[in-house]
């Protein structure tokens, strides 16, 4: 089953299925965004670049295409978009 999700005013959007866990699809419109998550996600960028500040930490780091960063359950962290990613 497909599933989607709009977040943000649908600024963000993301389709999701479950095969050997579970993988999104997300596009985010340009703006700031400060997410949580429920459980531990690995992210990578097709496309774009995230600016991201991961919990914990005080620093902002680019993220672009095929670049992976990692977010552990029960945590927020803020992103920052200035192209559609």
């Amino acid at each position: 089953m497909i599933s989607t999700n709009e977040y943000f005013d649908g600024k963000v959007k993301s389709l999701g299925f479950e095969k050997n866990g579970k993988k999104t699809l997300g596009v985010m419109a340009p703006g700031d965004y400060t997410f949580d998550t429920s459980m531990h996600e690995t992210m990578q960028v097709v496309t774009g670049v995230l600016t991201v500040k991961l919990p914990g930490s005080d620093e902002w780091k680019d993220y672009g295409p095929g670049d992976t960063f990692e977010v552990p359950a029960g945590a927020e962290f803020d992103l920052k978009v200035a192209e559609p990613t």
